[in-house]
């Protein structure tokens, strides 16, 4: 199973100062206060586009999953944080403590997946990644997946989660495996995992693909 090495960070809901420390040393800031936030409004089109039974994989504490439901669409949410998915539940979304690669209910028939916040970092290998969201796709599914602005490419590694201890210092947690994907690299990534991209758009200062599987 896939270590949840952002547990530390999804527990202090107020919290900030939690980092993505990338083994190539960038690092990200986690908006730990948006994920327990209602959804953004810069997510809307992502709602708008899932127009049928959705996964929200990552789902971390359910805000999009909870604003797929209030848009009227069937929505489960997945995480594998065993705190997160409480969470979720707590606000009304249908959520399961589970790795996303473990089996699910309805495979290969959703027609949407999503996968925000990073996700696609999840398991450091977007085209495995990919391909499993495509398995868990039906005929003409699509993937919504937030990406890096144009540049970064394709980095693959390892990362920790950097957590606040007192000030002035931070702990580190788990090592696990992650990965990063800009708007260029995708259209590589998603044909190695046989889905085409359908489009890319920008929102907030923040970049979406549209991610299809071919018609046969």
């Amino acid at each position: 199973m896939t270590v949840d090495g952002f547990a530390t960070a999804l527990r202090d809901r107020d919290g900030e100062g939690h980092w993505l420390v990338h083994g190539d040393g960038v690092r990200q800031r986690l908006p730990v206060r948006r994920w327990h936030g209602p959804a953004e409004p810069v997510t809307a089109e992502v709602v708008a586009r899932c127009v049928g039974p959705t996964l929200d994989l990552g789902c971390g504490p359910g805000r999009l999953t909870v604003a797929l439901a209030r848009a009227g669409v069937t929505a489960v949410g997945v995480d594998l944080s065993a705190y997160a998915v409480a969470a979720a539940r707590a606000r009304g979304a249908v959520a399961l403590h589970r790795d996303l690669f473990a089996p699910l209910p309805a495979e290969g028939r959703w027609a949407h997946a999503v996968l925000l916040d990073g996700n696609i970092g999840i398991g450091g290998d977007p085209v495995a990644l990919l391909a499993r969201c495509r398995a868990l796709l039906g005929v003409a599914g699509t993937v919504l997946v937030e990406l890096e602005p144009p540049g970064l490419g394709l980095w693959q590694g390892d990362a920790r989660v950097a957590s606040p201890r007192r000030p002035g210092t931070s702990t580190l947690g788990p090592v696990f495996r992650w990965a990063r994907l800009d708007i260029r690299a995708v259209h590589q990534v998603a044909a190695h995992a046989r889905l085409t991209v359908r489009g890319v758009f920008r929102r907030g200062g923040r970049w979406f693909g549209e991610l299809a599987v071919p018609a046969a």
